[in-house]
């Protein structure tokens, strides 16, 4: 390590319930710390948050965010050297920008989703007026960024629609992988998963990851079952591990001929995520979009094949180790369709010889290794060190994950 930097990350608080963002602040303020360098990470505390009804909890959540929280950092300012670089783990941190656009700082960003949608142009998830002002607040925080770090290419290419100009610096650095996922005894990891969950799962599974998000189709990944059962002699089960089901598609499970063996598996910690992933058959990931897609590079880090959409970033995270099926239709009339094509593809996937298998798998590895975190850790300080410090980065050479 060259160059000592006092890094200050601004993080999502974790009143709100939200595991993605803070762990991705932990992976960088560890890491950072690993390499040598002063970390602090700020984030607001729930003041007002907690002394009152849930259903009013959420406002009182934003008067602690932006204006209590704006008035702590005025203060805390004042004692960091002109040299520190303040780091925003995500884009969705945008009204706090402005308190030092005009330091060192450098915003994250993993997705554009909800502000696409605020604008209109993501028509199948409509945004209230108040979700519109908001996502218009942040917008108008991040904008007066200049030096973005997008985690695909995807999402910078929103990034730069959604800017009002080009910024000073825009790279891409995928994601690494944040946790011990790798590949395991794959009888042996089914055992153990099935004594969690009390179910049989000997002969296999097909797996899907995520949440209830409009994006990620939980409501496709139903279809695609029901059709795969429909035209197969295989009876595998399907787990969707993920949050507990809303209310829409605990009525699609409950009308479908196979709703027996469609498992919803909620608070799964990481130990039994990875061995659903070792044991799994296949991924099944059709999200209409994403950011990034940390699933797929999960499941390929596991040994388990990966079935996700012909889209950007999935494209991207997949490589050539995934198996592609068409994004989900936006009209009614196409749903069938879409569904007995994708069917097929998870029928060829489960019908692949032992051989065969094993090459995609060790495709999967492979495309996996992509998204090492200390890569990772070390691309994102080479760019940290050159916003701060340029002369310093000149000659300090690393391999990087990602084109920029």
């Amino acid at each position: 390590m060259l160059w000592s930097m006092h890094i200050v990350f601004f993080s999502h608080p974790s009143f709100l319930g939200s595991q993605s963002m803070p762990r991705f602040t932990r992976m960088l303020a560890t890491g950072m710390e690993r390499h040598g360098h002063l970390v602090e990470v700020w984030t607001p505390r729930p003041r007002l948050y907690r002394l009152v009804p849930v259903n009013l909890s959420r406002w009182l959540g934003y008067v602690d965010q932006f204006i209590i929280f704006p008035i702590e950092v005025r203060k805390r300012l004042k004692r960091c050297s002109p040299d520190t670089l303040f780091v925003f783990t995500d884009n969705g941190l945008g009204p706090w920008v402005p308190l030092v656009a005009k330091r060192h700082h450098v915003i994250h960003c993993h997705d554009f989703l909800a502000q696409l949608s605020a604008l209109g142009k993501i028509p199948v998830n409509q945004v209230s007026w108040t979700g519109r002002l908001y996502q218009a607040y942040i917008r108008w925080g991040y904008t007066r960024g200049s030096h973005f770090i997008s985690v695909s290419h995807e999402t910078r290419k929103e990034l730069h629609k959604l800017l009002k100009k080009l910024p000073v610096f825009s790279e891409v650095v995928y994601n690494g992988l944040n946790g011990n996922f790798r590949t395991q005894d794959v009888i042996e990891a089914r055992a153990k998963l099935g004594d969690l969950t009390g179910l049989d799962l000997t002969n296999g599974y097909i797996l899907h990851v995520g949440g209830n998000e409009w994006y990620k189709n939980r409501q496709g990944v139903l279809e695609i079952y029901n059709a795969w059962r429909k035209l197969s002699r295989k009876q595998l089960p399907l787990l969707l591990i993920g949050n507990a089901p809303s209310l829409h598609l605990i009525k699609a499970h409950s009308e479908s001929p196979f709703k027996n063996d469609m498992h919803w598996l909620s608070n799964i910690n990481d130990d039994s995520l990875q061995k659903a992933y070792a044991g799994a058959e296949v991924l099944l990931f059709p999200s209409i979009a994403e950011g990034f897609g940390w699933p797929i590079a999960e499941a390929m880090a596991c040994g388990c094949p990966v079935i996700t959409t012909r889209k950007a970033p999935m494209t991207e995270v997949a490589g050539e180790a995934g198996f592609f099926i068409p994004i989900y239709p936006t009209e009614e009339g196409g749903i069938a369709h879409w569904s007995l094509e994708a069917a097929n593809v998870v029928e060829e996937v489960l019908s692949l010889s032992p051989d065969n298998r094993e090459r995609q798998i060790q495709l999967g590895l492979r495309n996996a290794r992509r998204f090492d975190q200390e890569q990772t850790i070390t691309h994102i300080e080479k760019i940290y060190t050159s916003i701060v410090a340029p002369h310093i980065s000149q000659n300090y050479s690393i391999p990087i994950n990602a084109e920029s």
